[in-house]
């Protein structure tokens, strides 16, 4: 592998990584909003994304790379204050995942590869079931600004970041952490 594509390799690493971070953040205020009828389903994802982010630190280690770290909080692109909230705050972190992981896809090479298309895949999967709607090409709908759900953030001002959240304190900055950029207050 030549020193550009490694690169490109952990820069798009660290970017999931970094959108991992946020989704298990975000998966904790869902955890404290959704109904019961849900709360199981959001800990099934709440685990799969502290595994999924676990994996990534491997990976960026394997690479010769220092992991890129959690921000002390971060900032939601709405209030979360009922359980309506929690499932679209789900679906839009799923969403918002689904793009990283395809610009993840075209960075890696083979295992590495094959492992952000399954995440990809389970992140389309979760988001069809919070929000109830697809889009044909999971991953790419999130980079043009046609998300699935809600289809208002341009006009509620709505801020979001590589998770749909926006961190608000500074990580140690890097081209990779640039996808959560610190919140303006």
């Amino acid at each position: 592998m030549s020193e550009e594509a490694r690169q490109a390799e952990v820069t798009a690493l660290q970017a999931a990584l970094a959108a991992e971070h946020a989704a298990v953040y975000g998966y904790g205020v869902v955890g404290g909003r959704i109904g019961e009828r849900r709360r199981g389903e959001a800990r099934a994802a709440y685990d799969a994304h502290r595994a999924r982010r676990d994996a990534l630190v491997r990976a960026v280690r394997d690479l010769g790379a220092a992991p890129v770290a959690a921000s002390a909080a971060y900032e939601l692109p709405f209030p979360v204050g009922d359980g309506a909230a929690a499932v679209r705050l789900a679906a839009r972190l799923e969403e918002r995942l689904a793009g990283v992981y395809s610009d993840l896809v075209r960075a890696a090479t083979g295992a590495r590869r094959a492992d952000a298309a399954g995440a990809l895949r389970e992140t389309a999967v979760r988001a069809v079931r919070w929000s109830g709607q697809s889009v044909a090409f999971p991953g790419l709908a999130e980079r043009s600004g046609d998300r699935t759900g809600d289809r208002t953030g341009e006009r509620t001002g709505e801020r979001t970041g590589a998770a749909g959240t926006t961190a608000t304190a500074t990580t140690s900055a890097t081209s990779a952490t640039s996808a959560t950029a610190p919140a303006r207050r």
